[in-house]
């Protein structure tokens, strides 16, 4: 049954004020505000209440949020740091991808004899990290801009990338039995160009819209053309089978205070531009990237599991315990600090909108029955929900260390 406009609009207006309420309830706890965000959605969702359901223009306003949360992070990041975190990113991001795959792959089909396209599609769903999720979290902890703040946003994007390519040989597997290499092949030839074209184009827009805001005869030049623009690429990558929220990356990135294209060639940049920017779009992103995080828990109906069943239990705390576990692989891998270390590894542990993509796509193709899409909904939950506080933590304790052995 549709649902009116006049609900809709009131369903916008409960999602805007429950997530500032109970993300200001988190935050004068030193909780990250994320968290209060995500239990509005719990509590509005069918696990709770069952008041909303994210679909229709809620579902579109969520992925704006979260195309402008990592236009956000894009415009913040210093390229000059992710670049020099390029190879450690890339070690982070292929054992945080592999071993995940590899472990819950092999739990699912050896110890509890699921068949393989299930097991695989399970091991496919661990491999993800949720950029926005993790960005937010480091982001409110203040470490965003950190050494391992850059290394995770690295690893983060590679993970996404590689997910991508994965979902695509799994799903043309499940359909057709059998794996279609040129097709995956296909997407990262465009991911390359994208990556290429996408912020040279995103710069020289932003060239011409600094030379036209002094004789603009309207206010608000900037916010409509930014957010345009943002849009725009976001439709872009993902005409080209990538995901949206890295088309909302590319235009941040290209349009922050430091930005070199490949091999080193920097463009013209104006500072000052770049810090109105940021000034001018932060009221909307503050706007849209609330209703994303609800909607990450309005996605988690946690009242259809079935809590006494030992199969759910025993399943998904062993692929909890691996799902956690296997992401520090590439972690430990690295050359750096083993407190860096640990961060980075819990950094990549939340599945959380992409994981649930993951997820959903094997329920629609019939691979997954509603044990086991339950299943996996919690771990990613699990993921999701406990990691700001397991990093939170960390770092207090890291704190209070290092205070003492300055003492």
């Amino acid at each position: 049954m549709p649902i009116d406009t006049s609900t809709i609009i009131l369903h916008i207006a409960i999602i805007l004020i429950l997530a500032r309420v109970l993300g200001e309830f988190a935050a004068y706890f030193n909780i990250p505000s994320v968290i209060g965000e995500l239990v509005a959605g719990v509590i509005l969702g069918p696990t709770i209440f069952g008041l909303i359901e994210p679909n229709g223009l809620i579902q579109i306003l969520a992925e704006v949020g979260v195309i402008l949360l990592l236009f956000q992070i894009g415009l913040e990041t210093d390229i000059g740091n992710l670049i020099d975190a390029g190879s450690k990113s890339v070690v982070v991001a292929v054992g945080g991808f592999a071993l995940p795959f590899i472990t819950c792959y092999s739990l699912s089909f050896y110890w509890f004899k699921l068949d393989m396209i299930t097991s695989l599609m399970i091991g496919g769903t661990m491999t993800a990290t949720s950029i926005g999720i993790t960005m937010r979290i480091l982001s409110d902890l203040g470490k965003s801009n950190s050494k391992e703040g850059q290394i995770v946003l690295g690893a983060a994007v590679l993970d996404d990338i590689l997910g991508v390519l994965l979902l695509a040989i799994l799903f043309d597997f499940s359909q057709n039995q059998h794996i279609d290499l040129a097709s995956a092949a296909r997407i990262l030839l465009f991911m390359v160009i994208f990556f290429l074209i996408a912020p040279t184009l995103a710069k020289a827009v932003s060239y011409v819209i600094s030379r036209l805001e002094p004789s603009s005869k309207l206010p608000g030049i900037v916010p409509t053309t930014i957010v345009s623009l943002v849009l725009f690429l976001a439709w872009l990558s993902h005409a080209i089978g990538i995901p949206e929220l890295l088309g909302g990356f590319a235009t941040g990135l290209a349009l922050s205070r430091r930005f070199f294209i490949p091999f080193g060639i920097a463009l013209s940049k104006d500072q000052d531009f770049s810090t109105h920017v940021d000034q001018e779009m932060k009221p909307i992103i503050q706007l849209f990237t609330p209703i994303f995080f609800v909607s990450v828990g309005l996605s988690l109906d946690l009242s259809s599991i079935d809590w006494s069943s030992q199969f759910f239990w025993y399943f998904s705390l062993s692929l909890t315990a691996l799902a956690v576990v296997s992401k520090f692989g590439g972690a430990l891998l690295i050359k750096e600090k083993m407190v860096n270390k640990i961060a980075i590894g819990m950094s990549m542990v939340p599945r959380g909108e992409v994981g649930l993509v993951f997820a959903e796509l094997g329920k629609m193709s019939g691979v997954f029955n509603n044990e086991i899409y339950a299943t996996v909904v919690i771990v990613i939950a699990y993921t999701t929900i406990f990691t700001p506080f397991w990093l939170r933590f960390f770092y207090k304790q890291y704190e209070k260390y290092k205070k003492n052995l300055a003492n």
